[in-house]
């Protein structure tokens, strides 16, 4: 494989570095193990492989970690748009992942800015008293899930969601999920989040957005609104429900 790796830092914006992907465009995708050895020897949060020779517009894309491949990948998605739109004078970009769903990146008002239309994800209400105590914080006044494995736990506060202490061994127990912690915003952005899976947190997620959106929409009743991830670098996203998508507006930032 002799593709040269593009850095991106995807959900940039004010006071948000957002989160890293490498980008590799190749004329077809290796083998899974390949693609697997190659993005462990890049230790990034994800790197996108994105087949240029695509089929009546769509381009097979898949996503690695450094220790295994992700589904689905929101900011490696946007970062992988990114690329190539850049290399184009196309305004929008259709990637086909491995599982056949379609994600769409297109151009938004700005430079460096695209939005990401992913699948809404809708949640019910859990009871879930585990998932709170593992979080370290009070007790939350909302716990929502997805049978996909996403969680979704909603306090009163940013304060409360910057000041959580999660106990890592007991957020393992609970198994392979995707908890989103969230708060109405303060100065930040009209809500504030933090995400962790896997055993780590995330600096910027998009699939996180995904499930969040249509909660937030409803309850600050509008179809839009701006998300602040705290995480050591920082996300920004601009959140927009449209039927039952959701676009997801944010900054590429090239890392030279």
């Amino acid at each position: 494989m002799h593709a040269k790796p593009i850095f991106i830092d995807a959900f940039a914006g004010v006071d948000a570095r957002g989160n890293r992907a490498a980008v590799l465009m190749c004329d077809t995708l290796p083998s899974a193990p390949q693609m697997q050895a190659r993005a462990a020897q890049l230790n990034q949060p994800a790197t996108a492989f994105v087949c240029l020779n695509g089929h009546a517009g769509l381009h097979p894309i898949r996503w690695f970690g450094a220790a295994r491949e992700i589904a689905l990948c929101g900011h490696g998605a946007l970062a992988a748009g990114h690329v190539l739109l850049t290399q184009s004078a196309r305004e929008e970009a259709r990637l086909k992942t491995a599982d056949g769903r379609e994600v769409t990146v297109r151009k938004a008002e700005g430079e460096n800015r695209y939005e990401l239309r992913l699948p809404a994800i809708l949640t019910q209400p859990r009871d879930w008293r585990v998932l709170a105590k593992a979080l370290g914080g009070p007790p939350p006044l909302e716990i929502r899930w997805h049978d996909a494995g996403y969680a979704m736990v909603v306090y009163e506060e940013a304060a409360i969601v910057r000041a959580l202490t999660p106990d890592w061994a007991a957020l393992a127990a609970l198994g392979n999920l995707q908890v989103s912690a969230s708060a109405t915003g303060a100065s930040e952005a009209d809500i504030v989040s933090r995400v962790f899976s896997s055993g780590r947190e995330d600096a910027a997620t998009g699939s996180a957005h995904a499930v969040l959106a249509t909660y937030w929409c409803a309850r600050l009743g509008q179809d839009k609104f701006t998300s602040h991830q705290f995480s050591a670098g920082g996300g920004r996203f601009e959140c927009r429900i449209d039927s039952d998508m959701v676009w997801l507006g944010g900054e590429c930032r090239p890392v030279t």
